[in-house]
C-alpha cells in the first residue's frame, strides 16, 4: 500500500486551501473504510470509521493489536455522542463540561450503532473529544466517529511525532496527516462511568485530583490483568505490555544515592556481557551515571515536560541499539500518576527496590 503523508503546518482552527483540501480528503478515505493516522494533543491516533466493523478490523490488523483491546471513539462535537451511548449520566455530563474538548476518555454504555468489533466485545464504548484542530477537523469531515488508538505497532511507545507513526505503519494504512510534536505526550486519562464512584482505569493528563474537584469521590482500578486472564480489559492500556522500547526496561526505586549505585554497578555488569546501555533520569542527579547513553528527561518540578519527552526518548534508544535500559522511579501521585503507569507497562512491571 502507498501510504500518502501530507503536512499540516497551520496553527489554530484555521487551514490553509491546500490543507483544508488534505483535511477533505482524509475524511473521504475513512467514511470509504480506509485509514488515517492524525495528531492529537495526546499522541498521533490512528483512525477509521468507528461505526464500521470493517473499519475497525483493519485498525487492528494495522496494529497488530489483539482484538479484544478496545478502541477509543473520537467525537468533535458533543452532541454527537447521544447516538453511540446507551445512557449519558448528569456525572458523565459534568466531567464533559469540565474537560471535554480534551485528554479524557469516558466509558459509557454503547448503543446498537456501536459495533462490538470496534468495543472490543464490550457492552460499553470509550468516548473521547480531542481539543486538536487537525483532529476535531478531520473527524468532521469523517461523519463525527472516528475510533483512534494510537498510530504505532502495538506494544511499541506511542508516537508523539509523525517520523514515528511512519516508522511503524508507512506501507499498512492510507494517508498520515503529519501535525508535528503532539502537545502532552501521553495517552487520554481514562474514566469508567458505568460504575460507582467513578473509577479511572488509566491515568493521564486529567489526574484524579482534577476529577475529584468537579465529581467528588473517584476510585482508581489498580488490579493489574494477566497477560493469560481471559478478562475483557475494560479500556486500552489495561491488559497486554504497551509502550516497550526493544531494550530490557527495569525501573529502579530507592534514595537517589541507591538508584545511582545499583545502576551503575549493573550497567558495568551489562556492559561486561557485551550489552548496551541506557540510563533515564530526571536532571538532579543525572551526572552521576555511568552508562552508554544516559538520557534526561527533564526536572522532577515539571512533570508535563517528563510526559512529553518519555515516549520519544524511548523510541530513541531503539534507534541507538540500546539492549538494557534503566529508569528511575517517579512520583505516583498526580501526572506522576500516569508517567510510573506508562513506565510500569513499558518495563513489564520489571521494578527492583532498594
Amino acid at each position: 500500500m502507498n501510504t500518502m503523508i501530507v503536512k499540516i503546518q497551520s496553527e489554530g482552527d484555521s487551514f490553509s486551501p491546500q490543507e483544508e483540501m488534505a483535511l477533505r480528503q482524509a475524511g473521504e478515505i475513512i467514511k470509504n473504510g480506509g485509514l488515517v493516522a492524525f495528531p492529537t494533543e495526546t499522541v498521533y491516533g490512528l483512525g477509521g470509521d468507528g461505526l464500521n466493523r470493517e473499519s475497525s478490523r483493519k485498525i487492528y490488523a494495522a496494529k497488530g493489536r489483539p482484538p479484544d483491546n478496545p478502541l477509543i471513539i473520537h467525537i468533535c462535537r458533543l452532541e454527537d455522542i447521544y447516538p453511540i451511548v446507551g445512557d449519558f449520566p448528569e456525572a458523565a455530563r459534568k466531567a464533559a463540561e469540565a474537560f471535554w474538548p480534551g485528554p479524557l476518555t469516558m466509558v459509557l454504555p454503547k448503543s446498537g450503532k456501536v459495533p462490538f468489533e470496534t468495543t472490543g466485545g464490550l457492552d460499553t464504548v470509550a468516548v473521547r473529544f480531542p481539543s486538536h484542530p487537525v483532529a476535531r477537523k478531520l473527524i468532521g469531515f469523517s461523519g463525527g466517529y472516528v475510533a483512534a488508538p494510537s498510530a504505532n505497532l502495538s506494544g511499541k511507545p506511542s508516537p508523539t511525532a509523525a517520523k514515528y507513526v511512519i516508522e511503524d505503519l508507512e506501507g499498512r494504512i492510507d494517508m498520515i496527516l503529519d501535525g508535528g510534536e503532539d502537545e502532552i505526550g501521553l495517552e487520554s486519562t481514562i474514566l469508567d462511568m458505568t460504575v460507582t464512584p467513578p473509577q479511572i482505569l488509566r491515568p493521564g493528563f486529567i489526574t484524579k485530583e482534577m476529577l475529584e474537584g468537579v465529581l467528588g469521590e473517584i476510585g482508581t482500578d489498580i488490579t493489574i490483568i494477566n497477560p493469560e486472564s481471559s478478562q475483557a480489559p475494560k479500556a486500552p492500556g489495561m491488559k497486554y505490555r504497551h509502550y516497550a522500547p526493544k531494550g530490557e526496561l527495569t525501573i529502579v526505586e530507592g534514595s537517589p544515592e541507591q538508584v545511582v549505585d545499583y545502576v551503575n554497578r549493573s550497567a558495568a555488569e551489562d556492559r561486561a556481557a557485551g550489552e548496551k546501555t541506557g540510563v533515564i533520569a530526571a536532571s538532579d542527579f543525572l551526572g552521576g551515571y555511568c552508562a552508554d547513553v544516559v538520557k534526561c528527561v527533564g526536572s522532577r518540578e515539571e512533570e508535563e515536560g517528563i510526559a512529553r519527552k518519555l515516549y520519544a526518548i524511548l523510541r530513541e534508544f531503539d534507534d541507538e541499539g540500546v539492549t538494557r535500559i534503566y529508569s528511575e522511579g517517579f512520583d505516583s501521585q498526580g501526572l506522576g500518576q500516569a508517567i510510573m503507569n506508562r513506565l510500569l507497562k513499558a518495563a513489564g512491571h520489571n521494578v527492583v527496590r532498594l
